[in-house]
């Protein structure tokens, strides 16, 4: 697992994609699948994207079991945002355009069994690059988030402003999620009728963006920030672009990730079967997924379907 890097080894290489699909976020998720899958496979080298996502409202498949669904799905949609089903656990999260988010798909053949540090990591990453900025980054769950966690990344115990998830598959995981920098009135807006309708505790206050903090700051400040602390750590990084096998791959996948009515047999419907309600990483079996134990052990992974 080269999350956490090994002091005695080489520094690890990570292959960074940049590239936006303006207009189609379902096709953002799909992406972010299809790099788990190949670099899972041995097909891709560890792979990171960092981009400014379109606006859309990230449900979980637990989500989509709950009797709020299809209300909640509606109000996203007359708030302007688009509908997807993500690849992690936890509850519905919002993407913004002034939002860095990010996917990072690692090989490792007991994925299962460091769930943990990848969330530590990546977590830690995201306070040293707020940190550097000027802010005061914090990791933790504050009362009445949205998505909450023990990973979540907010500013002096008050706002907010990152949540991660994970997907875990027999040869690899996912870690993904988003950090918000402004748009913070949107992010409300959207959060309070969609968690009324999923029945969900909501403090609406406890939802922010770096710019509540730091007005000014851009996405491009916070992804350069980002590159900047993983650069630290001694990882080297190389820009690409998408290959055509992970965009064909993407395009096949885009079905999985279309939110379907509650009562009917889609995506979530078909996959889902989650018994922790704050679980944040799904372990993914034939047909099945599972949720992780809500402490964060280890749980069990077999082949993706």
């Amino acid at each position: 697992m080269t999350l956490v890097p090994d002091p005695d080894s080489a520094p690890p290489r990570i292959r960074l994609h940049r590239e936006r699909f303006p207009g189609r976020p379902i096709f953002d998720t799909a992406i972010s699948h299809a790099m788990l899958r190949r670099v899972a496979s041995g097909a891709a080298p560890e792979s990171l994207r960092l981009y400014d996502p379109d606006d859309a409202v990230l449900f979980s498949s637990l989500d989509a079991r709950r009797p709020g669904f299809d209300r909640a799905r509606e109000r996203a949609a007359q708030a302007g945002f688009d509908e997807v089903i993500r690849l992690a656990g936890g509850h519905a999260a919002v993407f913004l355009r002034q939002s860095m988010a990010f996917a990072w798909a690692i090989p490792d053949p007991e994925a299962n069994l460091h769930i943990r540090p990848r969330f530590e990591r990546l977590a830690s990453l995201v306070v040293r690059a707020i940190r550097r900025l000027g802010l005061d980054a914090r990791m933790g769950e504050l009362p009445g988030e949205y998505c909450p966690g023990e990973y979540s990344v907010n500013l002096g115990g008050r706002l907010k402003v990152m949540g991660v998830g994970q997907r875990v598959i027999r040869g690899g995981a996912h870690v993904g999620g988003v950090l918000t920098v402004g748009q913070t009135a949107e992010l409300r807006a959207v959060l309070i009728p969609v968690y009324e309708a999923l029945g969900l505790e909501l403090r609406p206050e406890a939802a922010g963006g770096l710019a509540d903090v730091e007005p000014g700051l851009t996405v491009e400040d916070v992804i350069s920030s980002f590159l900047e602390a993983l650069a630290e750590e001694g990882c080297e990084v190389e820009t690409t672009g998408l290959d055509s096998s992970t965009r064909r791959a993407a395009e096949a996948l885009v079905p999985l990730h279309a939110p379907a009515q509650s009562g009917g047999r889609g995506a979530a419907a078909r996959s889902a079967d989650l018994r922790s309600a704050d679980a944040k990483t799904l372990l993914q079996a034939d047909r099945l997924v599972r949720s992780s134990p809500s402490d964060g052990s280890p749980g069990r992974s077999e082949p993706e379907d």
